[in-house]
């Protein structure tokens, strides 16, 4: 996916309580491509592991409509992305949190073993 095709997905999401069907489609973007898209999204983040979406796939018109077909591909590939994106942040940040939160302690014991007196 390209990095304009990400920022127009993102600029989207971040727009507010419109849709990004109507909102793909105010932007020119033909409604069986924004159909797709809109499919295709729910599917790629179904497919990245979430509850919150579901597959959703007009077979007859993703074989048949090259735009839908377009837009789905593109919607599942970026939804997917995003979703994996931020389930490894979210995993990173614990772990590491984890890992600093040991580092710290360790560091205290070993000040407190040296400020000792014997």
């Amino acid at each position: 996916m390209s990095r304009l095709g990400l920022g127009l997905f993102l600029a989207l999401l971040l727009a507010g309580c419109e849709s990004t069907h109507q909102q793909m489609v105010e932007r020119g973007y033909p409604p069986a491509f924004a159909d797709g898209f809109q499919d295709g999204c729910s599917s790629g983040r179904q497919a990245a592991g979430t509850i919150a979406g579901e597959y959703r796939k007009n077979v007859q018109r993703y074989l048949h409509e090259r735009q839908y077909e377009n837009g789905w591909d593109d919607g599942f590939r970026q939804c997917q992305a995003m979703q994996n994106s931020e389930a490894q942040r979210e995993y990173h940040e614990q772990f590491w949190d984890e890992r600093e939160r040991q580092w710290q302690q360790e560091k205290d014991r070993g000040a407190a073993r040296a400020y000792r007196p014997d």
